[in-house]
């Protein structure tokens, strides 16, 4: 209840935020009218067509968005023609007459009879359901954490209710403006005279609204100009009042957090990928890229210490609905009785999943004789993280050797009730929980509860000591105390601090300039089509620039669909790298992108400090999706 008092909170919010100013032209063109039969009818159809709209979106797939796009322009045709007929009188009229004359005829009264306008509520409910299907509103972090908890976890009445309550507060500040607006209306017909005038002006509003949704304009320049005014609002809220057990459904910062950060965090405050780091190793030197493996090296004797507190925390749920098994044949918890089990939720592209990955397999390689079985599920993040054979490739480039289970479907991710990449379930041989790790790090205190929960098996021998792990290349672990640059996604839908001067002009191809960042700000330069999820080069010679503070920069990139390997060069403050090259270029700056994945472009040799990075793609087809630190 908590959560949707809060959600409602931040739907309210929205009246003060530039991205409703599409929206207040169709509303206010019922103001003046009777409210409960005008504007409240409008205002249940927008808030209840945004509530299920939003709902098929985060959890339909393509098809609902290819659905709503055709129910996006039939409601641009609709409310441009009711935009025409407040402009043209006579239009109106003309319009409205089969309907005068269907409902005279349904209460057996004639047409020209004496009656009251029993069409007013149907009316204003069909024109909030267009208003609905065009709402857009900017995705702040309260409205972030509902739809990326919807996407990953499925359809629920939570989420459904949560986006019923956003729609309900949005609607209630909407209601507000209405009845105060209709006041001053109808006060200007009477004193002033201006009845015809007002309409034709809410006319021309209605129609410049529809101007502006259809050319995106809602999505890309007033979402830039809006978040400054809620963001900072609504986090407070989010810090106040919602702790971390309040929604268990929900991820930090509007996306899917790939380190332990809770849910009342503020962004700021979290590492590159949302992580903390408990007793994390020091970062090796990148001698090595990530494919040529990890060396464990001898371990060291520890002293004895006392057992760990461990409690259970549930039992583990159905390892079913994977769509492939790599590595094993399908395993299930009837056939784990027995073993002790330690469930790792992983993504490939996923910096913090590929720093930890390195100590997964060494466990999984020096506990198996004792009777640990690891199994990691790979749940994605990205659409081009589904594609089975990219995992596949993805596991052998690791040297993967434990079973995966492909969690498209993010069945078993719903199943452990899970929100983090990575994220960690150990399991003792009962099949219960008995511990979880959310992010990357406390890699020693999750050994020692490996052991305990072997010797608690009844396995003797057990390892003492921790393994000491040298990974190399994106494995290497990160400097986090000098990361001062955020995880950054490049598609529209989740973007923040993107400069290019006219925003982003969604899922069309558009000409960019990148002008000049400041901290943790970004922008593109070329022509450029930018996605939900990505940004697709359409013209050689694009570049995207980034001002960071780390040692380590890395950015998801892949080839579109049919296009071949993609040069790029990389300069560090308008030069070539050099030493401080990451381990996809070379010390000139040049390299070739050629699966989808996520690329280190940049380590830092010496003491971290503000740069300016710039990335320039020789070749057209690049799909860029999102920028991480280390």
């Amino acid at each position: 209840m908590a959560l949707v008092v809060l959600v409602y909170l931040a739907g309210v919010l929205t009246i003060v935020s530039p991205c409703i100013l599409p929206v207040l032209p169709f509303v206010f063109a019922r103001a003046g009218r009777p409210f409960v039969s005008n504007g409240l009818p409008m205002l249940v159809g927008m808030a209840l067509t945004f509530a299920v709209v939003a709902t098929l979106a985060a959890v339909g797939g393509g098809w609902a968005v290819q659905a709503n796009e055709v129910g996006r322009a039939a409601a641009i045709v609709l409310l441009a023609v009711f935009g025409v007929a407040l402009l043209v009188p006579r239009l109106s009229t003309r319009l409205a007459q089969p309907v005068v004359a269907l409902g005279a005829r349904l209460s057996g009264s004639a047409v020209d009879a004496p009656r009251t306008d029993t069409w007013a509520a149907p009316r204003s409910a069909v024109l909030g359901v267009a208003t609905g299907l065009l709402w857009a509103p900017c995705a702040g972090p309260i409205l972030g954490l509902i739809l990326t908890g919807a996407a990953l976890r499925g359809a629920s009445l939570q989420t459904s209710a949560l986006l019923a309550a956003y729609a309900a507060g949005a609607a209630t500040s909407l209601a507000l403006a209405l009845v105060l607006g209709g006041r001053a209306v109808s006060a200007m017909k009477r004193s002033l005279g201006l009845g015809e005038w007002l309409r034709r002006v809410l006319g021309a509003a209605v129609l410049g609204a529809v101007a502006v949704i259809a050319l995106g304009l809602d999505t890309s320049v007033l979402a830039q100009v809006s978040t400054a005014n809620t963001t900072a609002v609504e986090q407070r809220l989010l810090d106040r009042f919602a702790p971390a057990s309040a929604a268990p459904n929900v991820v930090a910062g509007g996306s899917p957090t790939q380190g332990a950060q809770p849910v009342n965090a503020p962004p700021a405050a979290a590492s590159a990928e949302g992580a903390e780091p408990v007793n994390a190793p020091s970062a090796a030197a990148p001698t090595e890229s990530a494919a040529a493996g990890t060396a464990v090296s001898a371990v060291a004797p520890r002293p004895t210490v006392a057992p760990l507190q461990l409690p259970v925390e549930d039992s583990i749920p159905s390892l079913n609905g994977a769509v492939q098994w790599l590595n094993s044949a399908p395993l299930t918890r009837e056939e784990l009785q027995g073993k002790v089990v330690l469930v790792d939720f992983w993504t490939y592209s996923c910096i913090n999943c590929l720093r930890e990955l390195p100590y997964v397999q060494a466990w999984a390689d020096r506990y198996r004789d004792q009777g640990l079985v690891v199994i990691g599920v790979h749940a994605p993040e990205f659409a081009f993280e589904k594609n089975v054979d990219n995992v596949k490739k993805a596991t052998q480039d690791l040297n993967i050797t434990f079973p995966v289970a492909i969690d498209n479907n993010y069945a078993i991710w719903r199943g452990f009730d899970n929100e983090y990449w990575p994220a960690e379930y150990f399991v003792d041989a009962r099949g219960q929980i008995r511990h979880h790790v959310f992010g990357e790090g406390d890699y020693a205190e999750s050994e020692r509860v490996i052991q305990q929960l072997l010797a608690d098996a009844g396995q003797v021998d057990v390892p003492s000591g921790v393994a000491s792990v040298n990974a190399s290349g994106v494995e290497a672990a990160s400097d986090e105390n000098d990361v001062g640059s955020p995880e950054t996604y490049i598609g529209f839908q989740l973007a923040q601090h993107f400069i290019s001067p006219d925003g982003f002009v969604r899922s069309v191809a558009h000409t960019y300039t990148s002008g000049t960042p400041r901290l943790n700000e970004w922008g593109l330069s070329g022509n450029w089509t930018v996605s939900a999820e990505s940004a697709t080069l359409n013209a050689a010679g694009g570049d995207i620039v980034y001002r960071f503070h780390a040692r380590d920069l890395h950015l998801v990139l892949g080839p579109a669909t049919g296009s071949g390997p993609i040069r790029f060069r990389v300069t560090v403050d308008g030069a070539p790298p050099g030493v401080n090259h990451g381990v996809d270029v070379a010390e000139d700056g040049t390299g070739t992108v050629t699966d989808q994945r996520l690329y280190q472009l940049v380590r830092e040799s010496g003491a971290v400090a503000d740069h300016l990075f710039q990335i320039e793609f020789l070749d057209p087809g690049v799909q860029a999706y999102s920028f991480t630190f280390g």
